[in-house]
């Protein structure tokens, strides 16, 4: 009874808080301009997800208090997640310089390695690949990678939320799956505390998730992905964040082959370009979760039932992806002003 109880207290939690930080941000002019990046057209309130920092946090150390996560993954979250989030509130409130902020995520990425350890080996078919002392690196990479993207694809109402909501809730339902309760409640906290969010942030949004958040979950993702705790094999990640993987990566492939500065605003991600062609972001938002649970999450259970075929499915599991990309024309030139939020 008190692991439904405290899922949903971080629920209500959020709910509560994200009313109050609007209100707040109301007060205190904290507002999200409309700019030639953004994809929404009136000022709005922003910091929102720091919502879902304090209701994640405080749900992780009552699941530290039920044994249902090690000290070492507790260590990871919250030295390097509350790093991410203070600098992502002070970008949020007054800008902090590109160079500033990277150097913050890569110490944060580095923190978390020192306790979740090498990262898990890669099932394949011949067996595993264990990446040994190449795997800090490329692993300190795809940390750093995730908690941007997760900024770059926050774009329009409600797609951060939903995202999280589905890949955190659906690797919890995998967890559950392969008979690892204690693996499955720090992801179900993440979905509870997002889904609370995602309530003022659903299209047309009240308030914006803002770096706080967006970059916080990327982090707080990218570590359950590395941290080789609970039943989910390396392959499952990528299927379930396959939406924003293919996106944010073929978008920054295209813009740095034609010699742009990725750090200049603009909006030319597949799912932006979307919400202009549908002119709403609803259909958008409600597609990637439909691709989600429908496409994504079925194969990622195959992964888990067959880890060996987890290169093959993932390159199932993007290739229609990156084909919609392609259609939207994602990463072609488009306006763009100053630099990134």
């Amino acid at each position: 009874m008190r692991i439904p109880l405290l899922v949903l207290g971080v629920w209500a939690l959020s709910i509560v808080l994200t009313g109050w930080l609007r209100g707040y941000a109301l007060r205190t002019r904290l507002l999200d301009m409309p700019n030639a990046r953004s994809s929404h057209s009136r000022p709005t309130p922003r910091g929102g997800g720091m919502a879902i920092v304090a209701g994640f946090v405080l749900g992780l150390l009552a699941c530290r208090w039920l044994g249902a996560v090690s000290d070492d993954l507790l260590a990871a979250l919250l030295g390097g997640g509350l790093a991410i989030a203070a600098v992502g509130y002070i970008d949020d409130r007054r800008g902090v310089p590109v160079r500033w902020r990277l150097a913050v995520h890569v110490a944060a990425a580095a923190w978390a390695l020192w306790w979740l350890g090498p990262p898990p080996a890669l099932p394949l078919p011949g067996g595993e690949w264990r990446l040994e002392l190449l795997g800090y690196p490329l692993a300190l990479l795809l940390i750093v990678w995730l908690l941007n993207l997760y900024n770059f694809m926050d774009g329009i109402d409600g797609i951060a939320g939903v995202e999280t909501v589905t890949v955190a809730g659906g690797a919890a339902v995998l967890a559950m799956l392969a008979g690892d309760g204690a693996a499955a409640l720090p992801l179900l906290l993440l979905a509870a505390a997002a889904a609370g969010f995602l309530l003022w942030n659903w299209p047309p949004a009240k308030i914006f998730m803002g770096d706080v958040g967006s970059a916080f979950i990327g982090f707080v993702l990218a570590a359950f992905a590395l941290g080789g705790e609970g039943p989910l094999n390396p392959w499952v990640w990528p299927i379930l964040l396959g939406v924003f993987l293919v996106d944010a990566s073929y978008t920054l492939l295209r813009r740095l082959l034609r010699g742009e500065a990725i750090h200049q605003a603009h909006r030319s991600h597949a799912y932006q370009r979307a919400s202009r062609r549908l002119g709403a972001h609803r259909p958008v938002t409600v597609a990637v979760a439909a691709i989600n649970l429908c496409w994504l999450w079925p194969l990622a259970w195959i992964a888990l039932r067959h880890p060996e075929l987890g290169p093959l499915l993932t390159l199932t599991a993007w290739a229609p992806l990156v084909g919609l990309a392609i259609a939207l024309g994602a990463g072609e030139r488009d306006e763009v002003v100053g630099a990134s939020a």
